[in-house]
């Protein structure tokens, strides 16, 4: 772990100083270059190694049976709801990290209470965060990425950790003056040398006259060394023993690529002759397989025009007792209706009758009964007090008109009399 913490490309050194001054997903970039889409990508894959380097796998996914997420998990939409509560749990364990008190987020927590806290602590880091909280909502994008990698960067200050130098491992010098990579040959160089040759060849006119001088010339030398050779004076231990020595270094390798088309055809012959073996075995089963399958559906038909042959005068009494038992419903279907309508009307009358019964009692409690005849004597007989009470009221009132005129009359007569009294006095003096 700490050699891979240590070994740290400029550009990944770049990036992260690039986001250590604020410029990340949170700011508004004037420029935008085309691979900008694809920025948080890098942002993600460099969250992964941070965690990584916060031990999260075993401090937080094992206490929480959590999977752990795949190196684009927060760039792609995959399942919003999982991807926010991981979100959440996330940036709450590192922050937690970072060394401040956040409490761990439920399932059922309001989303926009717990997304303001986590803006809030991270305001509280001196980050910024220049984006609307409903970005963060969908629990995947490139906000969602800048806000881990901000909360990872703080928790790795916070405990210390820094970026090493890369240190290089030291290469052992070879004894032996050629390596053996030299004399290895790949696919790629093999097809790129044999490129050029057909370029060069190309390239070049050839001369036939020329050709036969290079040719003349070549069949003398070959002569001269084959004379040579048969003249030699080489010893043949010692030749073995330069042949031990020079056949290491001789020794051609071709590494495999996977990439290889000739390694794609090897692997398609190979699995030809799989498939076709496999099918030896497996066409005899399935012929025979379905040989039985035959076998047994003819038995089965023929058991059934037996069982047809033996069964059909059963099935035909029992497609005439179908028959039968049609027609009985749908003569009880008609009686049925019949006597829905039947009981109808005999409600119908019996409402009548019950009426007319309750008028008949009405008038003979009528005619027998002598209530009518006691209430109007007492009608009459309250009458006649009535009456009485009213000529006693109306000779009050005459007597009291009466009395009201008399003393009427009196008052006119001394007020006359008060008035012709003072005249005669007043002529005597």
């Amino acid at each position: 772990m700490a050699a891979a913490a240590a070994v740290v490309t400029p550009s990944g050194l770049e990036d992260a100083v690039s986001r250590s001054h604020g410029v990340g997903a949170g700011e508004a970039v004037v420029e935008r270059g085309p691979g900008a889409a694809y920025h948080m990508f890098v942002v993600m894959e460099d969250l992964v190694e941070k965690l990584k380097l916060l031990r999260y796998e075993e401090e937080l996914l094992r206490k929480n049976n959590l999977k752990p997420p795949c190196r684009h998990y927060f760039a792609l939409p995959t399942n919003p709801g999982e991807q926010f509560y991981m979100f959440c749990t996330l940036a709450a364990w590192l922050i937690n990290k970072a060394g401040r008190h956040f409490e761990q987020p439920q399932e059922y927590d309001d989303p926009n209470a717990t997304i303001s806290n986590i803006l809030s602590e991270l305001r509280s880091f001196g980050r910024s965060a220049d984006f609307p909280p409903s970005k963060l909502k969908s629990g995947y994008g490139e906000h969602v990425c800048y806000v881990l990698d901000c909360l990872a960067e703080e928790a790795l200050k916070y405990i210390g950790f820094t970026w090493k130098r890369p240190t290089y491992p030291v290469e052992e010098l070879e004894e032996e003056t050629v390596p053996e990579d030299d004399a290895e040959l790949t696919l790629n160089k093999m097809d790129e040398e044999f490129v050029e040759e057909e370029t060069d060849n190309e390239e070049n006119f050839i001369d036939l006259n020329v050709l036969k001088a290079q040719t003349y010339r070549l069949d003398l030398n070959e002569s001269a060394k084959q004379e040579d050779i048969l003249e030699s004076t080489t010893d043949a231990a010692e030749w073995s023993l330069e042949v031990e020595r020079v056949l290491p270094q001789l020794k051609v390798t071709i590494r495999t690529d996977n990439k290889d088309w000739r390694i794609h055809v090897d692997q398609m012959h190979q699995h030809k002759s799989g498939i076709e073996s496999a099918l030896k075995e497996t066409k005899g089963f399935l012929d025979k397989l379905h040989n039985e399958i035959g076998r047994t559906l003819e038995k089965i038909g023929s058991r059934e025009k037996y069982l047809n042959s033996q069964l059909e005068h059963l099935v035909q009494e029992y497609r005439a007792a179908q028959a039968q038992l049609s027609e009985a419903r749908e003569r009880y279907q008609q009686g049925n209706g019949g006597v829905t309508e039947r009981t109808r009307l005999l409600s119908e009358v019996t409402e009548e009758l019950e009426k007319v019964k309750q008028e008949m009692e009405e008038k003979g409690s009528s005619m027998t009964d002598g209530a009518p005849l006691v209430k109007i004597k007492q009608s009459l007989t309250k009458l006649k007090q009535e009456t009485v009470q009213m000529d006693i009221r109306i000779g009050v009132v005459e007597h009291t008109l009466l009395q009201s005129q008399l003393k009427e009359k009196s008052n006119m007569t001394r007020d006359m009399h008060a008035t012709i009294i003072p005249e005669s006095a007043m002529g005597s003096y």
